[in-house]
């Protein structure tokens, strides 16, 4: 790592909080095959991304994980073939360092290495005064007819905002399936997921939030990774998303698809995001300088790779390790 990688790293790690070694027992509850640990989490997370064979110049868009009021985050070490350039989105503050490459860096890897310290979120009260922003619709999260007919019908009668949300996620709960066949899946997509009710937890969400905004009901995405509760140490199989809607002064986090996959924690996953998992980004269309020729990022867990116009969505390896 040459002393322009090494500031960067340096950079990013001053930025955050930096992590105590603290490694007490944490609580642990358990499904039908499934855990989740309570109370806190401490781990290594390395985000690992091979640089495609380029024939051309290419613009790269890598998102880092920082510190928030549930997670601190140590960038330890960060390794790339050139010197990047960091940048936030402009709505949400999303750190991310753009590349500009080359076919001299084809087959190179970049590597940043974390330590953080996670905790599990219950309901919680913020000092955001812009929580109305998040009523706003999205490219895949649209205004619709639709959406606010079924948020009228599933909610009439329920007062509170924070029952609705529950009738929501029940609603969700009840007519979704997790199945990644077909295609139109994963990309988040409100309308695909409404008519077809199903996909991953990119579409869960997204199709909860529609309804949640149609019925005046902030609410948000985030994405990142969930660490693996009853291993030390290995590698994750891709991306995991989840959310969270505004109710009597609280944002509430919800977690539907993996409601889904382990039924009996199903209450559990109204109200709590578990210790075992990492935030990498928060919000959806984000908008950076530059902006991918696609336009605003739908999300941003995965680097985003554009070559003569054309976008590749980059997947990397992920690892972890149990401090």
């Amino acid at each position: 790592m040459n002393a322009k990688h090494i500031l960067l790293a340096v950079f990013f790690s001053a930025s955050v909080c930096i992590v105590g070694a603290d490694n007490e027992e944490v609580g642990r509850i358990s499904g039908h095959g499934h855990s989740i640990l309570r109370e806190k989490d401490f781990f290594e997370f390395v985000y690992r991304v091979t640089i495609p064979t380029l024939e051309d110049r290419a613009y790269l868009w890598l998102p880092i994980a920082t510190s928030d009021a549930f997670q601190e985050v140590t960038l330890t070490r960060f390794e790339a073939p050139l010197e990047g350039r960091s940048m936030e989105d402009r709505d949400f503050g999303n750190r991310l360092v753009f590349f500009e490459l080359g076919p001299e860096t084809s087959g190179r890897e970049i590597v940043a290495r974390y330590q953080v310290l996670r905790r599990e979120k219950g309901a919680y009260r913020t000092e955001e005064r812009d929580i109305e922003k998040y009523l706003n619709p999205e490219r895949l999260v649209p205004w619709h007819d639709k959406f606010r007919r079924i948020a009228e019908d599933t909610i009439r009668g329920i007062p509170g905002q924070r029952e609705q949300g529950l009738a929501l996620y029940k609603h969700v709960l009840d007519i979704f399936r997790y199945d990644k066949s077909g295609v139109g899946w994963g990309r988040g997509d409100a309308l695909y997921a409404c008519d077809v009710k199903s996909g991953n937890c990119t579409d869960f969400h997204a199709y909860f939030i529609a309804l949640s905004r149609s019925a005046g009901i902030p609410a948000r995405f985030a994405i990142g990774a969930a660490i693996p509760a009853d291993q030390s140490e290995g590698t994750i199989q891709g991306y995991h998303c989840w959310a969270e809607f505004y109710a009597d002064g609280e944002w509430v986090p919800i977690d539907i698809s993996e409601a889904w996959k382990h039924p009996d924690l199903s209450s559990y996953y109204f109200g709590h995001h578990p210790a075992n998992r990492l935030k990498f980004s928060l919000g959806r269309d984000l908008v950076v300088d530059p902006l991918p020729a696609s336009g605003p990022i739908n999300f941003l867990v995965y680097p985003i790779l554009e070559e003569r116009g054309r976008e590749q969505i980059l997947v990397p390896i992920l690892s972890f390790r149990r401090i």
